[in-house]
């Protein structure tokens, strides 16, 4: 049952990537090609996020509901630049029940046409909006080049959809979602996002704006990690969403819509795991204190077991989230390798001499190796965890956020850029065209991964065009 070691991140760090994915339990290739399946470690952390989300969007007014997975072909055809987007990824029904359907149907790609069309249903006054609505659900998006929890054919995520009755109302709930993705990607997963707005390039398909969290992963490539979309009128106009306004005119709705999926999953991964393996936050982890006891004759495993379960109880009482490795064909020594490359947040060690002297070693996850551990009371355990639980979340944060920031270059010419792209961010005053973008791209691979909100402000000059520019942008290669 031993593990292969893992390649190293810096001799290849996307087989280093799909090999940890694996050999970590977090999911396995599904039986048609550019699927997945998701284990249940994997499954448990994904959970994990979706009650981290899910909290912050009730808190908001947002309700959870469930929509139909098949769309008709003509509902996507009402949205011209949304059925343009998505028309290279769709997934098309033709045949049900052994017969041609009279039109075909699209497997779900994203659910704006549906709501859409609930929603124009729905609205009649001012007093039927806002209406604040998020779905748990899988999609399908049929992708070329496919990469577990990154990029799939099918994938697991929240998309939330809203109506209001003004401009004003949509861009601050665009703004408000940014706020909670920004909130829980920093505080949860300790993923240092840099939140702004796209360009009319990067937009997504029938959006006014869209706005991002753009995380920087350890191989200096973006991952866009949740984007909210100001959806303006676009979907209204297409499927008739109008209210009675209280001045007894009639008028279309203004929509947002909002997301982020299994892809996250993969933000953490590439973030903060190690040569060794994953390295979960404790906020989100499976488990985040795993207990191994150390014992070689009956006599011991008695005394070693009881003071395990004295320990567990202790632990889980206090909100803990603990697992007993009680694995008798395995050594010590394999399970302690075996929880490091699953990313465990804490390890307790406990042997005979351990339970005389009332004491545990204590290993932290983010620190290998002799330095991270440390040997501490049984008496107050439950404290002395927690404590260091969040110390290793706070290093966490702050370790992928001094990476982020020495991996970002501000350039001011195109050599520089070009330079600076291979392996971090290029963070550029611009003023380039939607043409001059392009050619950046198509040149360097690297595309504006957003407007940061957090403007210096005041003028610069556009490293590409020359021109006076007001906004800095942020370049990377992404995912």
């Amino acid at each position: 049952m031993a593990k292969d070691k893992l390649i190293s991140r810096s001799e290849d760090f996307n087989e280093w990537y799909n090999s940890l994915v694996l050999k970590a339990d977090m999911a396995d290739y599904g039986p048609v090609r550019g699927t997945m399946i998701v284990k249940p470690y994997g499954w448990t952390l994904w959970e994990h996020i979706q009650q981290a989300l899910d909290s912050r969007f009730k808190a908001t007014g947002v309700q959870n509901a469930g929509f139909p997975m098949f769309i008709p072909m003509s509902f996507l055809q009402k949205e011209a630049k949304h059925v343009e987007g998505f028309a290279p990824e769709l997934a098309v029904v033709t045949h049900g029940g052994g017969q041609e359907l009279a039109e075909p149907i699209v497997v779900r790609p994203t659910s704006e046409t549906l709501i859409g069309h609930a929603y124009s249903n729905w609205v009649q006054s001012y007093r039927d909006l806002p209406i604040l609505i998020n779905l748990w659900n899988s999609v399908v998006r049929w992708e070329m080049r496919t990469k577990i929890f990154l990029r799939t054919s099918e994938f697991y995520w929240q998309e939330g959809h809203t109506a209001h009755a003004t401009a004003e109302e949509a861009e601050a709930r665009t703004r408000q979602m940014l706020d909670v993705y920004t909130d829980f990607a920093v505080n949860e997963a300790a993923v240092p996002v840099i939140p702004g707005e796209k360009s009319e390039l990067e937009r997504f398909a029938g959006a006014d704006r869209t706005y991002t969290i753009e995380a920087m992963m350890q191989d200096g490539k973006a991952l866009q990690s949740g984007t909210s979309h100001n959806l303006g009128q676009n979907f209204a106009r297409a499927f008739d969403i109008e209210y009675l306004a209280d001045d007894n005119t009639l008028k279309h709705c203004w929509t947002t819509s909002w997301g982020v999926s299994t892809r996250f999953v993969g933000a953490i991964i590439m973030t903060h795991g190690d040569d060794l393996g994953l390295v979960l936050p404790p906020r989100l982890a499976p488990y985040q204190t795993v207990i191994v006891p150390i014992y070689r004759k009956d006599k011991e495993r008695e005394v070693v077991l009881t003071a395990v379960s004295t320990l567990k109880q202790t632990l889980t009482a206090a909100g803990i989230r603990v697992h007993v490795d009680n694995r008798d064909h395995l050594t010590p020594g394999f399970k302690f390798n075996d929880w490091e490359l699953r990313g465990v947040p804490t390890r307790i060690e406990i042997g005979p001499r351990d339970v005389a002297n009332n004491s545990v070693a204590l290993a932290r996850r983010d620190i290998p190796g002799r330095e991270g551990k440390q040997f501490v009371s049984q008496d107050g355990l439950a404290q002395t965890v927690q404590q260091l639980l969040d110390e290793i979340q706070a290093n966490l944060l702050a370790r992928a956020t001094k990476f982020r920031d020495d991996n970002t270059y501000e350039v001011t010419n195109y050599d520089e850029f070009q330079t600076a792209v291979q392996t971090g961010f290029a963070k550029v005053w611009w003023a380039g065209s939607n043409e001059d973008e392009q050619r950046v791209k198509e040149e360097t691979k690297a595309t504006i991964r957003c407007f940061p909100l957090d403007q210096p402000g005041g003028s610069g000059t556009c490293f590409y065009t020359g021109k006076s520019a007001d906004r800095v942008a942020i370049f990377g290669r992404s995912y």
